[in-house]
């Protein structure tokens, strides 16, 4: 260790002298908390490294100037925030998909072969393995290898600000270590965790404190993260382990071709990754390494509940690209799940938005896996009779997959005397009505379209993110006019007017011309795809939605549409065929279309798409852009395009951002039109050519 001291400085040159010693105590600083953090091997006293602290802390409040970003003094906390700031993702961060088998894993590998048949099978079954952490998704933004933002990923388009509570997380590099050059702009993305010991010495701390208890480390980890007081955070010992990348701004660098290449950049920029973490070549040796991560779960100093496998090649990730929530490259094999008993003390019956009826079991609390388990589903009455659950019940219970709370049947032996079987309702618990079960259905439906349930339900979804996405329209009003009596369906809400909703309270005139504006922007900008998506067909989301927009030129040629038609669509199966064709066969859902269609929301799609600049075309976007992507989609489909989801010689344009990637060189080579961001814009303009 450089035993320079300021004794040692001529007097004649104080700061130069300091700044040379600041600079050599941090980077000593962040070897030790390497040394300690990462390595687990200190090779000082924590006095030792207490002394070193102080005396940079001492040098930086003499020397204000000598204060840098990257200076570990940064980590101490004490910031604090007066709210958590919202900013949006430059590129969406995605959840994964879950497998729970052998089968199940093999039949996704097996789907993402036949996806992407031109990359032969040494690509497709090479899979970076490594542990599914359980914490909370962070992405940390550095600029020129200096750390400049951080953000939780909240719903994935947009995160909460965490930056200053990052900066507390002491294995986190506030600069990139190495002589570089770095990327202008990379997002290193990852899990904040808390590792066992801390969280016990933490919950050890609040009862001694008589303070609530964390129900599990991830529940610690995320509310550390998130206190306005980043002493608190810093106090909380969190650890940031780093598994992807977001958008990265690096002109002229060549993209890392394998996953593996990329983990070990992060590593050598000073980024701790999940441990263990491998290439697993074919599905013996991926099933080889579940097995061995599960059996050695307990062992590692931090919670995981299952592993995740993500395509080793890059460019054969970037080619199969994402569904509407999840990578198609990229899935997490869940863990078999834990097991505890408890009391089934009540069977209660909740109302969906479709009308199903939905038995929850109320439960003894009880920890599982960390976390304290109160409620379960029992799915329907059938899975009820099969497991013959009475009330007052001692039952088995499980997490499934270690996340949704399962009842695997009850106790006998411990079963009390005079319980008896449980009578699934005949009528909605809510409204009263004749609940009735549907030929080859499963579960009981209330069919009352004025449920309050249903309604409430049904008409805050058609105007939600994922139906016509009306911002400025709040679920709390929606339901208000629905307890009223003046909303009975979703073509309701269009006859609202803004002297209507004044009378409520609380609902001021500004308020109130922004719900009814924001109605009418929808009705005008809706495309066939979001109307689809909105009207709650079952099984049925947005990216199946998408496909049947494509595929037909509005709500009548759907209609039409026989069962066979259907099937022969992507994501369209025999289930969502049968509940397509339901929704048009039933007389009320055909007298809301023709409310819709009179007030003039009846979007067109298909070939002919909407009016608009890009009338009928099919638009890709790829690489980073300006905005979130989900942003330029919107505005393509407003402008009456197709969205497509990959290359294909149907497709008219692919609007390309910084490092697009494969999918940039697969369409010159099909000869379709390239657009930058601004050309792309200009389009819409009605400026473009074809």
């Amino acid at each position: 260790m450089d035993q320079f001291s300021l004794l040692d400085a001529p007097a004649s040159d104080p700061r130069s002298r300091a700044a040379a010693r600041a600079a050599t105590l941090r980077r000593e600083i962040e070897r030790h908390n390497r040394l300690y953090h990462q390595l687990d091997a200190p090779e000082i006293t924590d006095e030792a490294y207490d002394a070193l602290f102080r005396e940079l802390t001492g040098l930086e409040e003499r020397y204000p100037e000598l204060r840098t970003p990257d200076s570990p003094t940064r980590r101490v906390g004490g910031a604090v925030l007066p709210y958590l700031e919202t900013r949006p993702h430059r590129e969406r961060m995605y959840g994964l998909d879950n497998v729970f088998s052998e089968e199940e894993w093999e039949a996704f590998a097996q789907k993402a072969a036949r996806a992407l048949p031109e990359a032969g099978g040494e690509v497709m079954n090479a899979w970076w393995a490594d542990p599914k952490l359980d914490g909370l998704a962070c992405e940390i933004a550095y600029e020129n290898g200096v750390m400049t933002q951080a953000l939780t990923r909240g719903d994935g388009e947009v995160g909460e600000v965490v930056t200053e509570a990052m900066r507390t997380v002491r294995n986190l590099p506030l600069r990139l270590a190495g002589p570089g050059p770095f990327p202008r702009r990379i997002e290193i993305r990852g899990e904040v965790l808390m590792f066992r010991k801390e969280f016990e010495e933490l919950n050890r701390r609040q009862t001694e404190l008589g303070q609530k208890r964390f129900a599990n480390p991830r529940n610690a980890a995320a509310g550390s993260l998130r206190q306005l007081d980043t002493a608190v955070t810093a106090s909380r010992k969190l650890r940031f382990l780093a598994y992807s990348l977001g958008a990265v701004d690096a002109p002229g660098a060549k993209p890392w071709a394998t996953h593996d290449a990329l983990m070990a950049s992060l590593k050598a920029w000073g980024f701790d990754t999940p441990p263990e973490g491998r290439v697993c070549r074919g599905a013996d040796d991926a099933l080889a390494y579940f097995r061995r991560m599960e059996a050695e779960r307990d062992a590692l100093p931090f919670e995981i509940d299952g592993v995740v496998y993500k395509l080793n090649d890059r460019e054969a990730q970037a080619a199969l690209g994402f569904t509407a929530r999840a990578p198609r490259f990229a899935v997490a094999w869940k863990f078999t799940s834990r097991k505890a008993e408890t009391r089934l003390k009540k069977i209660s019956v909740q109302v969906g938005r479709t009308g199903a009826l939905t038995p929850v079991a109320e439960l003894e609390p009880v920890s599982l896996g960390g976390v304290m388990v109160s409620r379960a589903t029992l799915h329907n009455e059938d899975e009820i009779r099969r497991l013959d659950l009475r009330e007052n019940d001692v039952v088995i219970i499980q997490r499934a997959g270690d996340v949704i709370p399962d009842v695997l049947g009850p106790v006998l032996e411990k079963r009390p005397a005079g319980t008896r079987p449980f009578e699934f309702p005949r009528v909605c618990p809510v409204c009263g009505s004749a609940a009735r079960r549907l030929e080859g259905e499963s579960a009981w439906r209330c069919l009352n379209v004025a449920c309050p349930a249903v309604l409430k339900r049904s008409v805050t979804h058609f105007v939600s993110k994922a139906g016509l996405d009306a911002d400025g329209v709040g679920a709390k009003w929606v339901e208000a006019l629905i307890d009223a009596g003046r909303v009975k369906s979703p073509a309701d809400l269009f006859t609202v007017t803004a002297e209507e909703l004044m009378s409520y309270e609380r609902m001021g005139e500004v308020s109130a011309g922004n719900f009814v504006a924001a109605l009418e922007k929808a009705k005008n900008e809706a495309t066939l795809a979001r109307f689809i998506s909105a009207l709650g067909i079952r099984l049925v989301g947005e990216q199946t939605a998408r496909t049947l927009a494509e595929r037909f030129r509005d709500m009548d040629e759907l209609a039409s549409a026989s069962a066979e038609e259907l099937m022969r669509l992507p994501d369209v199966g025999p289930e969502v065929a049968s509940s397509v064709r339901a929704f048009f066969e039933t007389e009320s859902n055909r007298e809301l279309l023709a409310r819709f269609r009179a007030m003039g929301l009846w979007p067109k799609g298909g070939e002919s798409g909407r009016e608009g600049a890009l009338a009928g075309r099919k638009v890709l976007f790829t690489g980073t852009l300006s905005r979130p992507r989900d942003e330029f989609r919107r505005m393509a489909e407003a402008a009456g395009a197709n969205v497509a989801s990959g290359v294909s010689r149907t497709l008219d344009y692919l609007v390309a951002g910084e490092n697009p990637g494969s999918k940039l060189d697969k369409a010159r080579s099909m000869g379709i039109t390239v657009l930058d961001e601004n050309g792309f814009l200009a389009l819409l303009g009605g400026k473009g050519a074809d």
